[in-house]
């Protein structure tokens, strides 16, 4: 077995901690780099979809990251993928500010959305390694997995919001190619605290030997990875071309636009870390977990659909109506997001965490991709108000999918309740509560 299951107890919440921490400092990063790029090529004139596109291949990368980093985390542990997502994202940077003024359009746009794959594929690197290490600290109490995977989830989103601040405020000071200079710099130092104070083969297991078995995950995990797809894409539709453009066509300053967007990751972040305490909790960590993500999933669902209706009757101060609405959705999607994400480690087999955590975050950032796609196609056809009711069908199915999730997991075996077929097949898991 992997190195994970040696691990001492009393090292899982120091491992969290560090892992917890050089992830905000991606994040952080991670956030400044999309204002900076927004920001600096609007200055230059780009069209909003043109930005949109400039950030397609950064989702699509994301799609294979996931996939193969979630294998690559089982087979060489969580410590390494951590240390290649950090030196990837720094090669981004790099190649990015070898950008030059004097190029011709089509070869900086192409150059660009090269360096923002790269960008993707270190993210999604990093986030899978992250994730799986919360399976590893979290022991065997339910209560607790849910209480750090809220945690990490919501401080990270509040980072990322604090990330566009960042990048607007680094554009200014030192400029395009000094802010993506000063971020590499700093995640090199993050790239040295990783691989020096984390054991170098955390969460190393047996990895999967097939893509058949690669792809063999349990019932659980492909439903809630299919209804990931459209919660994130019914965000994406309306939050990357829809929403900024409209606002700015409705008066707002690009400044006023960007700080909305970056108050509302914040917030966003705020009610995702405090989501535990506003879900109704089960000893076996699955029985009203899972209502819970079908109640939370169908009232997310109305808002959408009553902003697009305020915009089509065009109801007086569209602008603040709309923000307020989607304040509104940033609450009921930060806890949805939430309770997705603990139940995806819910689901995960203890063996293979990373493998699962990677194909359900794989499905993520293919709903991103499809909703940042439509957003632009959405737009352009009918304004906001299509996307927005594009963003309603998109959770309309997210929802609909889970009705179909099964109420056992990894837990429900602590709770006297017969486990499923899918949570028969895993390995059983080790005694020791550090240890996963």
């Amino acid at each position: 077995m992997g190195s994970s299951a040696a691990v001492p107890a009393g090292s899982g919440t120091r491992n969290y901690a560090i892992v917890t921490a050089a992830y905000w400092g991606f994040t952080l990063t991670d956030g400044a780099l999309r204002m900076l790029v927004l920001l600096h090529f609007f200055q230059l004139g780009y069209s909003p979809f043109t930005l949109a596109f400039l950030f397609l291949l950064y989702e699509a990368a994301g799609i294979g990251a996931n996939l193969i980093g979630g294998w690559l985390a089982t087979r060489f542990g969580i410590t390494r993928m951590l240390a290649i997502g950090l030196t990837t994202q720094i090669a981004g940077f790099l190649m990015l500010s070898a950008l030059s003024p004097g190029w011709a359009a089509a070869l900086s746009v192409a150059w660009v959305v090269a360096a923002q794959g790269v960008c993707g594929v270190a993210k999604d690197l990093t986030k899978t390694a992250s994730k799986s290490a919360i399976k590893l600290t979290a022991g065997e109490a339910s209560g607790r997995l849910f209480r750090l995977v809220a945690f990490f989830t919501g401080s990270k989103n509040a980072m990322k919001g604090v990330g566009f601040f960042l990048g607007g405020l680094l554009l200014e000071v030192l400029g395009f190619r000094g802010a993506l200079w000063a971020m590499a710099a700093a995640l090199a130092l993050i790239l040295a605290g990783v691989v020096l104070s984390l054991p170098p083969l955390m969460g190393k297991a047996k990895a999967s030997k097939s893509a058949k078995e690669l792809f063999a995950k349990n019932r659980g995990v492909n439903l809630l990875a299919a209804a990931r797809i459209f919660l994130f894409g019914a965000r994406d539709v309306w939050f990357v071309v829809g929403l900024p453009v409209f606002l700015y066509a409705s008066g707002w300053t690009f400044t006023m636009v960007g700080g909305f967007l970056a108050l509302w990751t914040i917030g966003y972040g705020v009610v995702q870390a405090a989501a535990p305490a506003l879900v109704r909790r089960s000893a076996d960590g699955m029985s009203a977990e899972v209502p819970a993500a079908r109640l939370w999933s169908l009232l997310l669902a109305l808002v959408p659909a009553l902003l697009a209706g305020a915009l089509l009757v065009e109801v007086a101060q569209q602008d603040m109506v709309i923000v307020a609405g989607l304040a509104l959705f940033g609450v009921l999607f930060a806890v949805n997001s939430s309770v997705h994400s603990y139940l995806i480690l819910a689901y995960a087999g203890s063996e293979k965490a990373a493998e699962d955590v990677g194909f359900y975050y794989a499905a993520n950032a293919t709903g991103r991709f499809g909703g940042i796609l439509a957003s632009g196609l959405l737009f352009g056809m009918g304004g906001l108000a299509a996307c927005l009711l594009g963003s309603a069908v998109m959770l309309a199915a997210c929802w609909a999918l889970t009705l179909l999730l099964p109420d056992q997991g990894t837990f429900p075996e602590r709770a006297g309740i017969p486990p499923s077929p899918a949570a028969k097949d895993q390995p059983a898991r080790p005694a020791s509560p550090g240890a996963d």
